[in-house]
């Protein structure tokens, strides 16, 4: 903020998903003694995540009119492994991991 006035800056407060949280919305107060721009969030619920992002794409592009258009991908596709594959590569690690190591690793530079 020194080097640079007119960056952007948001501040999160996580975890609203929880309800024994110690830190309440009300007792917040750093972003208005600073100027920024404050969500309440829950990265594991997904809760409010977008709103930051595009508050910040809003100031960086100077279009208060500015929408996501596409929603982003929240979950990893889910994978389907082969249980055959799934064993041989145990089968694999379980070899490697017998396979005794060298005793003195100075034959590797003869």
């Amino acid at each position: 903020m020194r080097v640079c006035e007119n960056i952007p800056i948001v501040l999160h407060g996580n975890k609203v998903d929880v309800k024994s949280r110690e830190v309440k919305a009300k007792q917040v107060t750093f972003h208005r003694k600073k100027n920024l721009q404050y969500y309440e969030i829950s990265a594991k619920s997904n809760y409010n995540f977008e709103e930051s992002f595009l508050y910040l794409a809003r100031k960086l592009a100077g279009d208060q009119n500015l929408h996501i258009v596409e929603s982003p991908a929240l979950a990893p596709p889910e994978v389907q492994i082969d249980l055959a594959a799934e064993q041989q590569h145990e089968a694999e690690l379980a070899a490697a991991a017998a396979q005794p190591l060298p005793d003195d690793d100075d034959d590797l530079f003869d």
